[in-house]
């Protein structure tokens, strides 16, 4: 929490440009209800790899590296320094550590995969996974249908578990001087934040948004429509939840998703932790950084 706020501020104080590390804020027409920076806050700021996608595009997270490298260049072209902001561990993780060679995609075991979803359950593909690949099953949500088929797919087609692929990668910016940056907080400040943060998405007007969209033709199959503060909506809207029942379950999920968040960074490693309310420290380990 407090991400994009932090990012505009090391901006202003050390001449940076902002590249958005999020999976959903890639999303053209969703805005409230994947908190995305508004315009007027970005303090003129240039912010990359927002609204570049079209909700039916797959964004992936080699997608992230080919538009990160670029937006890295760009910012280094203006003598600039490249600040790369957001919580989407696995996009940052392929970045630093490298993408493996995918090995052959088969459509026919993507297909029967997704059917074993749908008839015996997202939970029945994590078990194999888990049996597979416990290392790769841990650090990805249980409920991450698109990452859990695209392991066994991977599995399938090279024999090598998606994790001992990964630990064999190679950085692609190697050579950079890379600072990283955590941003902590208490977890009862957390929890309170998340539940102000919720609130305000609905009085925001988040039932609207996917009105909005579904109306203009998106299909609630649509990618970004996975994201925390849509899929409970979109139940509301068939009339399968409550307001109230959906704006409860979005709260939980979120802390639940800002639970997963702390513990695949904290795994990563090499992290300057940081309260968002000392920016102070924070900067003065930046310059120390920078004067190096």
């Amino acid at each position: 929490m407090g991400k994009s706020t932090t990012a505009v501020k090391i901006a202003k104080a050390f001449n940076g440009e902002v590249i958005s590390c999020d999976s959903m804020q890639v999303y053209r027409g969703f805005d409230v209800g994947t908190d995305k920076i508004p315009s007027d806050e970005r303090e003129g700021i240039p912010h990359y790899l927002l609204d570049i996608v079209d909700s039916s595009v797959q964004f992936t997270a080699a997608d992230f590296v080919r538009h990160a490298l670029t937006a890295v260049r760009i910012i280094q072209g203006k003598k600039k320094l490249p600040i790369i902001t957001g919580g989407t561990g696995l996009y940052l993780k392929a970045l630093i550590d490298g993408l493996f060679p995918e090995g052959k995609k088969d459509p026919h075991v993507r297909r029967k995969l997704e059917e074993e979803a749908e008839t015996q359950g997202l939970e029945h593909l994590q078990k194999r996974l888990n049996r597979i690949d416990p290392v790769y099953a841990q650090k990805i949500g249980k409920n991450d249908g698109i990452r859990i088929i695209r392991a066994l797919e991977v599995y399938h087609s090279t024999k090598i578990p998606i994790s001992d692929h990964f630990s064999n990668t190679r950085s692609y910016i190697k050579g950079f001087h890379v600072l990283r940056i955590g941003l902590k907080l208490e977890r009862e400040e957390l929890y309170k934040r998340i539940e102000t943060r919720v609130d305000q998405m609905f009085a925001q007007g988040i039932v609207e948004e996917i009105e909005a969209l579904l109306k203009s033709g998106v299909d609630e199959t649509s990618p970004p429509f996975r994201a925390l503060g849509y899929k409970h909506v979109l139940s509301y809207l068939k009339k399968e939840l409550s307001l109230e029942e959906t704006i409860d379950l979005t709260k939980r999920d979120t802390r639940h998703y800002a639970k997963r968040q702390m513990t695949w960074f904290r795994k990563m490693g090499g992290i300057y932790w940081f309260s968002p309310h000392d920016f102070s420290s924070l900067a003065d380990t930046i310059k120390g950084f920078l004067a190096k």
